[in-house]
């Protein structure tokens, strides 16, 4: 399934900045899914993919205090 730009930012609590500041800093983060080739065309994440990341994420702060 797919979600808007403005839905993943408000999932995520972060501004479109702040949204655009992780996709460069974390190359692990879901790539967005673009329908259409205009620069006005919407931009979609797939949920799943921001599931998994998060759980990654979880697994990578979890295994920090485990050391």
């Amino acid at each position: 399934m797919l979600i808007k730009k403005t839905e993943t930012c408000s999932r995520l609590s972060l501004s479109a900045d702040g949204l655009r500041k992780l996709q460069l800093k974390d190359p692990t983060f879901p790539k967005p899914i673009k329908l259409g080739s205009s620069k006005q065309a919407p931009v979609f994440f797939d949920i799943k993919e921001l599931e998994q990341w998060l759980e990654l994420k979880k697994v990578e702060r979890d295994g920090e205090f485990e050391a």
